[in-house]
């Protein structure tokens, strides 16, 4: 084989090798970030509904939470 091809074939061959192994840690990254975001997304929904629970809990009867008077008027 003419060593000129041979080099380019070695080259490409690295290369290859290379991008295998990159393609294989970004989707190491991938799997965790998604398995990061899954647990936030839980940890967001149990907060909120806590936040509502609290927000039901401390309401007076025929008072909007939403509408309060802050404390320094």
């Amino acid at each position: 084989m003419d060593p000129a091809i041979e080099s380019r074939l070695q080259e490409l061959e690295s290369r290859l090798a290379f991008q295998d192994d990159l393609i294989e840690s970004l989707n190491e990254i991938i799997v965790r970030q998604d398995r990061d975001l899954a647990r936030l997304e839980l940890k967001v929904k149990s907060l909120d509904n806590k936040l509502s629970d609290l927000g039901e809990a401390g309401a007076m009867p025929g008072i909007s939470p939403g509408h309060e008077v802050p404390p320094h008027y």
